[in-house]
């Protein structure tokens, strides 16, 4: 065994096979794979094999689409087989609901290139005759599905890996992981140790004792998962052709064809957690004890739903334990606060997902970024605020809903309330209704007199509808008030801060006492982060951006950092409210002896409020007239009592996020990771009115932009109003011009100030005029669409402004 490496990857499973075989790829041949036992060891070996498309973030659906696509690549490099069936999947729906998600799918399909169909029940009955089709509506056809031998997949990867340069050292166990002065990596075996300028760790059901190793949490949990194989079942070998995959939602299930049988596995709801208090060391390729119990009730639907498995005996058991994040998803990217040490953790998808997660980290490592937005499996969407004892309850209530609808408004219920603000037992007093960011319990509306205090999950209007629109018209006609937590926010001070500042943010930076937008750029030139700077003082700078994205903005800061500045996430240390409406100017000088009428539109000042010393900015997420107000939380509860004696005159109402979203629709404002995310550039979605040219400083993604600016982009954001009856555009719904698809929304919803639904969506540059004839796909229609050229609310801005 060498004793340094370029990268030491922990974990012979399919991920960790995965990235040395991608990180070959892209160049890196010093490359040392470790595993403790075998390949495969863990969860790779008893998987059950299955891979789809289907999943509802479109960048993890297209990292699926790859690694399905890759197979037969390695195939080829290496000579191995990954025995491929690509036999085609049905999704089944037996609701409303359930056939509107996969609606959703296929519109969000129809832009992405894949190659899905929704089929009714005499198709269905065509393709798999063996479904039991009483109360079926239709189903999701995918070609793409099918499944493959994980032990031959695997050693696929590892070959590959190795015939572009990779190490790989089986019987080798990880005893320590040590950071060096230097930002390198010491790698301690029971074999000697490796010098690293990177580790990765992708230990799977491991990756939270080698995080540990290193002082990291990972939020992961393993979950016991059962699936069992069938004799021969005449139904099966009889066919012509193999059986397509079978994914029953309503039964908690999938299943396929193994051999000349069947094999199903359940999900079910009487779920066990494995290894609560860590995996044993010498687990390797164990499985679990057979527990029919637990799945008794998903047997018996299932003998409904596919009734030639109550005639076929079982021929094997597979019981063994599997790993999730909280959210299902992966674990991926470097961890925060831990220079060249990545995850690619939690990938219990692994033949869906490995592919993609081996080629992202690989392109994170080797070229700096990915060439798509990671966001939903990035390491850094969880916070330091986790622990193990919010992770397991959200880990369980994810298995349980695996295969239930994912509806855009939903709201899980497991671990909450977790953190909450000061103002929590009042706004609950309120009737408020609420929503969790980051973990942090945020007001989505207020329910009044008998309104439930529930929003009822929907792919069409909820019944939240009446309240957003009476919280919307408190701001547009009086003044409304709304609290700021959830904002991510930074104090950057130091004598070179404007110069990093001025470095790092592609827009203008403030002088004392005024505000700037700027965007945040790559290298590439890819939207990182959209952020608010306020100058306090010139050696003090206060910036604001998205609350989920706290970990991610601070990581990029940290590696970006330089000189004597000093950076502090003050997002939980600095908290507040906004008002804002025609009437909340009145409302701020009732509040202050000071004179507050010279205030002007992206000024900002300290001036204190009843008895609370606040930082005042005059702007606005609701495009009206408006400000921002934060103090220490401390004082956050006395603040308001200020604000709402005040207010009352003028008729104050608090809103909340849904009303929020509401109103910026009126404006067109984008959001964070919708119309705003390293998919896009800044010329692409508007935010390069926001770049300040004329500055000297070579700030990151300047020639990208610059190049953009020269050649702008294909495609660019444009507003657009639908005629809809009762569903909102939500998010990536293919644009339909002249016949075909020519884009997708990037967000939408109902102006309930104008009336009107309005969708945000990337289309051809050569295409957007006022008044241009569309359609854009909701649930399965065709819904008009004509695009805007002015702002819903005051095109002239004399409300935001003067």
């Amino acid at each position: 065994m060498k004793s340094s490496t370029r990268a030491v990857v922990i974990g012979g499973g399919v991920v960790g096979c995965s990235v040395a075989y991608h990180l070959t790829k892209l160049g890196w041949s010093d490359v040392v794979l470790l595993e403790r036992s075998e390949l495969t060891s863990g969860s790779t070996w008893h998987a059950a094999g299955g891979f789809h498309t289907l999943n509802g973030d479109t960048n993890m659906a297209a990292l699926q689409g790859y690694t399905i696509r890759l197979y037969k690549e390695l195939e080829e490099l290496t000579g191995l087989n990954c025995g491929l069936h690509h036999v085609g999947g049905l999704t089944l729906a037996d609701n409303a609901d359930r056939f509107d998600m996969l609606l959703a799918e296929r519109a969000k399909h129809r832009y992405m290139g894949l190659d899905t169909h929704i089929v009714g029940p005499e198709e269905i009955a065509e393709l798999a005759p063996i479904i039991n089709l009483d109360g079926i509506i239709g189903a999701l056809y995918d070609p793409l599905d099918g499944h493959l031998d994980p032990s031959g997949t695997t050693h696929a990867y590892a070959r590959a890996a190795r015939l572009a340069g990779a190490e790989i050292e089986l019987h080798t166990k990880v005893l320590e992981t040590n950071p060096r002065g230097d930002g390198t990596w010491e790698v301690v075996t029971d074999k000697g140790t490796i010098h690293a300028e990177h580790v990765v760790n992708a230990a799977g059901l491991w990756a939270r004792e080698v995080g540990a190793m290193a002082g990291v949490y990972l939020p992961l949990h393993p979950m016991e998962h059962q699936y069992i194989v069938t004799d021969e079942t005449p139904e099966i070998y009889e066919r012509d052709s193999e059986h397509p995959h079978v994914m029953d939602p309503a039964g908690e299930s999938y299943l396929r064809q193994e051999g000349r049988g069947l094999c199903i596995g359940f999900y079910e709801q009487p779920c066990r957690p494995w290894a609560v208090d860590g995996t044993p060391w010498d687990f390797g390729h164990e499985l679990l004890p057979d527990d029919f119990d637990k799945i008794e009730d998903s047997i018996e639907f299932a003998y409904r739903r596919f009734p030639v498995l109550e005639r076929a005996g079982v021929k094997s058991v597979i019981h063994g334990p599997f790993t999730f994040a909280p959210d299902g998803n992966p674990l991926v990217g470097p961890v925060p606060g831990m220079p060249g040490y990545w995850s690619a953790c939690g990938v219990m998808a692994g033949f869906s997902q490995g592919g993609g997660v081996g080629l992202m980290l690989a392109q994170w490592m080797v070229e700096g970024e990915c060439e798509r937005d990671t966001a939903a499996m990035d390491v850094a969407r969880y916070g330091d605020w986790i622990s193990p004892g919010y992770t397991r309850p959200k880990v369980i209530e994810n298995y349980q809903k695996r295969f239930s609808v994912s509806y855009p408004n939903e709201e899980l219920p497991a671990a909450r309330p977790n953190r909450t603000t000061p103002m929590y037992d009042l706004f609950d007093t309120m009737g408020a209704v609420w929503g969790a960011q980051y973990g942090l319990e945020v007001v989505n509306y207020f329910a009044e007199g008998d309104e439930p205090r529930l929003e009822t999950p929907s792919f069409r209007r909820s019944n939240a509808f009446d309240a957003t629109a009476r919280e919307v018209a408190a701001v547009r006609n009086g003044c409304g008030i709304n609290e700021l937590q959830n904002f991510g926010k930074y104090r950057v001070t130091g004598a070179g801060a404007r110069a990093w500042l001025d470095r790092i943010m592609a827009g203008r930076v403030p002088f004392p006492g005024r505000v700037a937008l700027t965007p945040m750029l790559s290298e590439a030139g890819r939207i990182i982060g959209d952020f608010t700077i306020s100058c306090i003082d010139e050696m003090t700078f206060h910036l604001t951006a998205s609350y989920g994205a706290q970990a991610y903005h601070m990581r990029w800061f940290l590696s970006h950092l330089e000189g004597d500045v000093r950076i502090e996430n003050v997002s939980d240390r600095l908290t507040g409210f906004q008002i804002a409406g025609p009437k909340a100017l009145e409302v701020l000088a009732a509040c202050t002896r000071e004179d507050v009428s010279d205030l002007r539109f992206m000024d900002v000042r300290r001036i204190t409020l009843g008895m609370t010393d606040c930082l005042v900015q005059r702007l606005s997420y609701t495009g009206d007239l408006g400000y921002e107000i934060y103090c220490d939380p401390m004082a956050q509860r006395q603040l308001w009592w200020t604000l709402t004696a005040a207010g009352a005159a003028h008729g104050m109402r608090p809103f909340g996020m849904r009303a929020m979203m509401s109103l910026r629709l009126d404006r067109f404002f984008g959001a964070w990771g919708r119309e705003y995310s390293p998919d896009y550039t800044a010329a692409e979605t508007g935010l390069d009115r926001f770049i300040d040219w004329t500055k000297g400083a070579p700030f990151l993604g300047r020639e990208a932009a610059e190049a953009e600016r020269t050649e702008p982009p294909e495609r660019m954001l444009a507003p657009l109003e639908v005629t809809t009856e009762d569903a909102d555009v939500h998010a990536y719904e293919p644009v339909w011009i002249d016949g075909s698809v020519q884009g997708f929304c990037t967000s939408g919803g109902y102006s309930h100030h104008a009336r009107k639904s309005v969708a945000l969506a990337l289309v051809p540059r050569t295409l957007v005029r006022s008044g241009l004839k569309a359609e854009i796909e909701i649930l399965g229609k065709m819904c008009p669409a004509t695009m805007l050229s002015e702002p819903l609310l005051d095109p002239g801005r004399s409300r935001i402004s003067d």
